[in-house]
């Protein structure tokens, strides 16, 4: 049996990626609507909380080049090529819970979260 060691390529695969529901898209149109030079979101992922990794969001005005883009009714989310083993399938919402408004983020990749739902495990 030969082993082979070599690097995990993101290129290599073809990814299933990410959807915005209809709320989490209205959002993020709303936010460029209030920044003329802002273009959408980037969601990424850095290791961090009690389960290992958490999101990240942060206003795009000019894409990075390993970045891919996934659109929805005109609003752009923006994901670096690195993430993706880690939140490809990933549905965003943007939702209510009481006086806070949050994007929540619904990944199959996800096999554990922190009770807080900050973090998660894959």
């Amino acid at each position: 049996m030969e082993l082979h060691s070599g690097t995990f390529n993101p290129n290599d695969f073809a990814w299933r990626g990410l959807t915005l529901t209809p709320a989490a898209a209205a959002h993020i149109r709303e936010l460029v609507a209030r920044q003329p030079d802002m273009l959408g979101v980037r969601l990424g992922v850095k290791q961090t909380g009690c389960a290992g990794f958490g999101y990240v969001l942060d206003t795009v005005k000019q894409p990075e080049k390993d970045d891919l883009l996934f659109e929805t009714e005109g609003a752009r989310l923006y994901v670096p090529l690195q993430a993706m083993p880690f939140i490809d399938g990933t549905e965003v919402d943007f939702v209510r819970e009481g006086l806070n408004q949050l994007f929540k983020f619904h990944n199959p990749k996800a096999q554990n979260e922190c009770g807080c739902g900050e973090s998660f495990g894959v």
